[in-house]
């Protein structure tokens, strides 16, 4: 049984499932074949966007408390899934691709970082978000939470290992909607179609600039987004998309 699954439901949209029952914790194997997926998905133009979930009833359990026992135990190389681990994160958070979490059940730890590397995220009535590291003696993943969950909430989040449903996430702004458990893929394979349907060379300068401005001064980070703004101006998608718009049709790419 394949631990990630792919499949193309839709035209030009990808969709990518973690399927390691009973609780999609991720192990070494599953991150790889994430990040090898992910790469593959950067370098094919007739996949314009994707939606993550999971089968089953959890979205991601966090990291396989069972592989890191065994590699204490075993004096495995730590410093090496750690690595991985990050490369997973940094592949979604620069991923070419936009991104859309659906979030199907509980997303912990690392399941919680990595719905927080998507570029919006749809959550299933049934879904739930926490970061119970500390209940192992463990922590980490604020440098990334912090970017999206608002710092009191992930401090306390982190700090007691409580969880959070998907309505207080909505109602906060980092859950886009909450759906039925039965309507999650359609909603994101609906959005990530209207994702699909747009320029592809304006979404992917879009969708690289999220994360290049995040550090920069306003002025250098508006200056630099002015530069791809221009060059996408004169690019013939963008006088495609111009020419639909005041024909008052659908724009062909």
């Amino acid at each position: 049984m394949a631990e990630i699954e792919f499949s193309t439901p839709l035209e030009h949209v990808a969709l990518i499932e973690v399927n390691r029952p009973p609780v999609n914790a991720l192990n070494r194997s599953a991150r790889q074949q994430l990040i090898d997926l992910f790469d593959s998905l950067d370098q094919r133009e007739d996949l314009r966007a994707a939606v993550l979930t999971a089968r089953g009833k959890v979205f991601c359990a966090g990291a396989d408390i069972k592989e890191k026992g065994d590699l204490s135990a075993s004096g495995g190389s730590q410093s090496a899934a750690n690595r991985l681990t990050r490369e997973l994160f940094f592949t979604l958070y620069h991923s070419r691709k936009p991104i859309i979490g659906a979030i199907n059940g509980p997303a912990l730890g690392a399941g919680m970082v990595m719905a927080c590397c998507c570029d919006t995220l749809i959550a299933s009535d049934s879904a739930a978000f926490g970061m119970p590291e500390i209940d192992v003696g463990q922590g980490g993943g604020a440098s990334i939470l912090q970017r999206l969950v608002p710092r009191l909430v992930m401090r306390k989040m982190m700090l007691t290992g409580e969880r959070v449903e998907a309505a207080y996430f909505h109602r906060l702004g980092i859950v886009d909607r909450v759906v039925s458990d039965d309507t999650l893929i359609s909603s994101a394979l609906e959005l990530a179609s209207v994702i699909a349907a747009k320029s592809p060379s304006a979404v992917r300068a879009i969708r690289q600039t999220f994360a290049e401005v995040e550090d920069m001064s306003v002025e250098t980070a508006f200056r630099m987004e002015q530069r791809y703004t221009s060059q996408l101006s004169t690019s013939p998608e963008a006088n495609e998309a111009r020419a639909a718009f005041f024909a008052k049709r659908r724009p062909q790419f």
